[in-house]
């Protein structure tokens, strides 16, 4: 898997629906035990709480994990977990509180309830793409610098690092893919004065 959407950052929401109060609460993991952590840590929060709905998805072994908290089954944590499946997330978590209010909801309106927490979660957080891209450094003099910089952004190199010393270090990400083109760019722009080296591979966001 080259890419992978996920959510931007941790972010929460709330609505009342016929008097229950809900909130919905989402952030990015990359672990079963940080989607763990999360979901103790706001259940902790709202431990007044009549219920602590959650959902969440990893690539890690592709699990997929809900839990209803009490509510009737396939109400709660399945409508959740939809949200996420149907945008196509993944390395995320989603809490759905509720404080009761009084009316019931019937299982309709449970199922619309727990969904709408979840969307309107995972609408805060905001999702964005991460892409498996190329670590790379490029060393050049002064001279060439103003040259390759820009080059590097036009080629869609995002920059992570300038170190100026007696010559500049330029450290950036770009999808695998692209790295061989930049390059090949890079070395003939400084008339083979200058190349990229590749420094590793991590995942990181292109877009959003």
């Amino acid at each position: 898997m080259n890419e992978y959407r996920t959510l931007k950052s941790e972010a929460s929401d709330a609505f009342v629906e016929r008097k229950s109060r809900f909130i919905g609460y989402a952030k990015p993991v990359c672990t079963q035990q940080e989607a763990v952590d999360f979901i103790e840590a706001i259940k902790s929060r709202h431990w007044d709480a009549t219920h602590n709905v959650y959902a969440y998805a990893l690539r890690e072994g592709q699990i997929r994990r809900y839990s209803d908290d009490g509510e009737p089954q396939g109400t709660a944590g399945i409508p959740a977990l939809n949200v996420l499946l149907q945008e196509g997330l993944t390395d995320c978590v989603v809490v759905c509180t509720r404080y009761f209010g009084g009316i019931l909801l019937g299982t309709g309106g449970l199922v619309r309830a727990y969904g709408n927490t979840a969307k309107i979660a995972v609408e805060k957080a905001g999702i964005v793409t991460m892409s498996l891209c190329a670590a790379g450094e490029l060393v050049c003099d002064y001279t060439l610098y103003g040259k390759l910089q820009p080059l590097l952004l036009r080629e869609g190199a995002v920059l992570t690092d300038t170190v100026f010393e007696d010559a500049v270090t330029l450290r950036f990400s770009i999808p695998c893919e692209q790295f061989d083109r930049l390059n090949a760019q890079v070395v003939d722009a400084s008339f083979g004065k200058c190349s990229c080296r590749k420094t590793g591979e991590a995942y990181a966001p292109i877009d959003g």
